[in-house]
């Protein structure tokens, strides 16, 4: 597996850096160098990938429609819905936050408390770590290869003329082989062969042409064990790695109507922060309830909070901070209403994120001694059982304004918190967030 995975944490930034790069490649919208066949809107409605049925994928967010079609592969989730809690593990993006999600989940086997997840979802570099996740402990080494590697300085390679006449800032071809190195055919058996169990691994792209969430159930597309399955589960993971216009998007091979074409898929950050309860439901059969009394674990590679810092006084420096607080913002609300929805299906919900008094780095920043830091910090904190909290704890922690740390001595994600609130108060109080975010929202929109 060698340390490609880390590479691609470049290609999967979900802030304030990948929305500043989004926002210049707006100078270069109408020069696209993607060959693609476009389609009319009717076999769109009716598209699937090629050579796999439809009910591999949904559009949308919630609620999703294909889980009349999947009754057979989910029989572990309905037995373990009657006999013990279903564990959920949904990652967010996070660029080089990534590597916290990574060693939060290495300590966490350290801790022996780790649990097998019967569902895991993934979003922009979550959708990368995911598979790891989902694989379980076993695959903790190359989990920690991937993410503490030091091979990113050859990874942004500017396209300068095609810049100008292109589809992207950066050159995707690294990118491409990269994915397709760390994806290979025993990872997708190994996957395929838990998909008869019923377990489900998801991850999001965003479809550019009907601007939707696409969510992929890679475990259905593994269940094949054929290249076939390997090759799409690699596009579809370049696409959720694939910020819009910073690289260049991945065209999926579909048909409908007798015919094929192509559709482009770019980061599933685009369009969503999170694949929680509210969109989990669909892949599972309408006679089980399978996700009353489960554990949803929301693991967030981000630190969400405010930080007191100067802003620039340059058009580049107020921008780039303008988006930073706008996107804290959305995660935040996404993370409160990820906990509403969980609730409402009987779910007990933690969550972690990185403190937003952690030392400075930036998503960017890959190289090795930032990301061995920020992987060992998240093992530390896994290993000694103090990663976890509510989403109230959480929202507490990033209402108040921090100065980050310049030392190691930063406290885990759990420490400090407040441990007796009701549940009953704590969606009240979650509630009256989510509604106060949502306002600031709409405001700013």
């Amino acid at each position: 597996m060698d340390t490609h995975l880390a590479a691609l944490l470049r290609f999967a930034i979900r802030g304030s850096t990948a929305c500043v790069l989004a926002v210049s490649a707006l100078f270069f919208a109408g020069c696209v160098d993607v060959a693609r066949t476009g389609p009319s809107e009717a076999m769109q409605l009716e598209a699937r990938p090629v050579g796999f049925p439809d009910s591999v994928r949904a559009m949308g967010v919630a609620p999703l429609t294909v889980g009349s079609d999947l009754k057979g592969v989910t029989p572990w989730i309905r037995e373990a819905a009657i006999k013990d809690p279903v564990n959920v593990l949904a990652l967010s993006g996070g660029g080089a936050g990534g590597a916290f999600g990574a060693g939060a989940l290495v300590g966490w086997t350290r801790a022996g408390t780790r649990p097998e997840f019967q569902i895991v979802t993934g979003v922009s570099v979550g959708a990368l770590v995911a598979p790891f996740a989902f694989l379980g402990s076993a695959w903790d080494d190359k989990l920690r290869e991937a993410f503490s590697g030091g091979r990113t300085e050859h990874l942004l390679r500017r396209r300068w003329s095609g810049a100008l006449f292109g589809s992207s800032l950066y050159r995707g071809q690294p990118l491409a082989s990269l994915v397709d190195s760390c994806i290979t055919i025993e990872m997708v058996r190994a996957i395929g062969v838990e998909a008869a169990k019923g377990r489900l691994l998801l991850v999001a792209t965003t479809k550019l042409d009907t601007e939707q969430t696409v969510v992929w159930n890679l475990t259905a597309i593994a269940a094949q064990g054929t290249e076939a399955s390997r090759e799409l589960i690699r596009d579809v993971l370049i696409a959720a790695a694939s910020i819009p216009g910073a690289f260049p998007p991945v065209m999926i091979h579909v048909e409908s109507l007798g015919q094929r074409f192509d559709e482009i898929h770019v980061d599933g950050a685009a369009t969503t922060t999170l694949l929680t309860g509210t969109e989990i439901p669909g892949f599972l059969p309408r006679s089980v309830d399978a996700l009353l009394g489960a554990r949803l674990y929301i693991l967030v590679n981000e630190q969400l909070g405010a930080v007191a810092q100067a802003t620039p006084g340059t058009t580049i420096g107020i921008i780039k901070r303008g988006l930073a607080a706008q996107f804290r913002s959305s995660a935040r609300a996404d993370l409160a209403i990820a906990f509403l929805a969980a609730e409402s299906e009987g779910m007990t919900v933690m969550a972690t994120n990185i403190p937003n008094d952690y030392p400075h780095f930036g998503s960017l920043d890959l190289d090795r001694a930032t990301m061995s830091r920020l992987f060992d910090f998240a093992a530390r904190c896994g290993a000694s059982g103090q990663l976890w909290s509510t989403p109230l704890e959480i929202q507490e922690r990033v209402a108040q304004t921090h100065i980050r740390s310049t030392g190691d001595g930063t406290p885990c994600p759990s420490q400090n918190v407040r441990r007796n609130s009701r549940p009953g108060q704590i969606a009240q109080e979650v509630g009256e967030r989510t509604s106060s975010e949502l306002q600031r929202l709409d405001a700013a929109n």
